[in-house]
């Protein structure tokens, strides 16, 4: 007879093939699948979706995780059997038909909102919006009844578990000190970016071919991974198995290039998750935090920096015709302009935890039910006017339409973004710190050195310590957004 431990390993592995074909008929469905095939499409991931609930909660499952708890485990088996218990915890809480009706909601809504951002269709948006934002309102006052928590942070800790808007608004608090003078005092003292044809035209068939020579450049293993079109790039799939979009502009290039250095840092982190526990909770990565440093650490640490940006000039001028005549000085001037905008994801890394802040604060309160829908466009308009000097009113499209992320009900994501940049300056201080000649070895096309770094402090352990232990064995600290500001600082000011 298996003891219990044994058993719910059995069962978590039955829980991670429904989770990989949840993700690739995700993927589908945001790439290739025709527009007539979404009602369908929705309704099987529904199904999926609560056919995992079902089997996730089953009473055996507790019965399993009590007994298990009393069996003799070695200390990783112990941190597997943590995991197991926290995914537990987190979908025994939700009855199945509100599983089942957020994910219908949500799939209509991502669905509807493709056509509807293209049209600055708000008000189509709005009534499909609603319904999304009820049944999350629901699932987070489930959550928070028993954790004890504000609802907004019951979601959060979806994400970023232990983190709370008390954490948050420390942090945030902090930044919204000493980042407004920064950006002004960068966008003062930069010179102007040299001027470009307008007739420049990059076919995107030579951005691909660029996208993918980079891909291969950072190790990205193309044997279990593939680069493919979103409405919004991201990365998905499973470690076997990882896929990741961009979107191309034939006008400019650098939007689409750096998008996918970004969705490779997050592919990176997945296809070397510790393999030997693969099906395993304590093999997923550790939260969405430490996620988004991996991608941030690759685009904006590494994928910005001179020294890169040295090694894949030449790329650049072999793949692109109408690049032949961009100098490595303008390039890096290109890359490293700051300029406030309305699109988060084109955003500089100096302006871009302000889209965060915005997005967060619209959430917190629209989650604990302090604000409604109809109250969005106003608000993103006042705090974007307010931390970036830009308008929002009357465009949608550019303004609470742009993310994806809120379609589905994914309340509590944005916060890691900013978070995810704190822990990826920090990592790469200590990075320098521990290896002082990285940036020869980066200007020369060998990563192996930031590859082994990463792998031995971040990639193999997956979930087998929470967020402040890894951090700490990583730099010696848990989270300090001192470095982040110091990051900025020295990139953009020379200080």
């Amino acid at each position: 007879m298996m003891n219990a431990y044994h058993s719910l390993t059995e069962r978590f592995k039955r829980l991670s093939r429904l989770e990989h074909l949840s993700a690739i008929a995700g993927w589908d469905m945001q790439t290739m699948m025709p527009s007539g095939g979404s009602q369908a499409r929705g309704e099987a991931l529904a199904e999926l979706s609560v056919m995992h609930h079902e089997i996730l909660t089953q009473s055996s499952t507790g019965e399993w995780l009590d007994r298990a708890a009393q069996e003799s485990l070695d200390d990783d088996q112990r941190a597997n059997l943590t995991e197991m218990q926290r995914h537990y915890t987190d979908a025994a809480l939700l009855p199945a038909e509100l599983v089942e009706a957020k994910a219908l909601a949500g799939s209509r809504c991502e669905q509807a909102w493709r056509q509807q951002r293209i049209d600055n269709d708000w008000h189509g948006f709005k009534q499909n919006l609603k319904p999304v934002v009820e049944l999350s309102r629901q699932e987070a006052k489930l959550r928070a009844a028993v954790q004890g928590s504000t609802p907004y942070d019951a979601l959060l800790n979806l994400y970023e578990p232990g983190m709370t808007s008390e954490q948050l608004d420390t942090l945030f608090g902090d930044l919204t000190q000493w980042l407004p003078e920064l950006l002004q005092q960068v966008v003062a003292s930069q010179p102007p970016l040299p001027a470009l044809p307008a007739t420049r035209i990059f076919p995107i068939s030579q951005q691909k071919a660029l996208a993918e020579t980079v891909m291969q450049l950072l190790d990205f293993d193309v044997t279990q991974g593939r680069l493919d079109v979103s409405a919004h790039p991201f990365c998905g799939g499973v470690p076997s198995d990882v896929r990741i979009t961009t979107r191309y502009d034939s006008a400019e290039f650098l939007s689409a290039l750096m998008g996918v250095i970004h969705e490779t840092g997050h592919a990176r982190y997945e296809q070397n998750l510790p393999k030997h526990w693969a099906g395993q909770p304590i093999g997923l990565a550790r939260s969405t935090a430490i996620h988004e440093s991996q991608s941030l650490f690759m685009e904006m640490q590494l994928g910005r920096s001179q020294p890169f940006l040295q090694r894949i000039h030449p790329l650049i001028c072999q793949h692109l015709t109408a690049a032949n005549a961009l100098s490595l000085n303008d390039l890096v001037r290109q890359v490293q302009h700051v300029s406030p905008g309305l699109i988060r994801v084109d955003a500089d890394e100096v302006s871009y935890p302000a889209h965060i802040i915005l997005r967060y604060e619209i959430e917190r309160s629209l989650i604990n039910g302090e604000v409604e829908v109809e109250d969005i466009p106003e608000l993103w308009d006042d705090k974007m006017q307010r931390y970036l000097g830009l308008s929002t009113a009357g465009n949608y499209r550019d303004g609470c339409m742009q993310d994806i992320h809120w379609t589905d009900g994914s309340f509590g994501y944005f916060p890691t973004y900013t978070l995810g940049a704190m822990y990826a300056a920090q990592l790469f201080n200590a990075m320098q710190t521990q290896l002082p000649k990285v940036h020869e070895a980066i200007k020369i096309g060998d990563f192996t050195p930031v590859f082994q770094w990463l792998n031995d402090n971040i990639w193999c352990h997956g979930s087998r310590y929470p967020v402040n232990t890894l951090i700490r064995q990583a730099t010696g600290e848990i989270l300090n957004p001192r470095w982040f500001k110091q990051h900025l600082q020295h990139r953009y000011l020379g200080r």
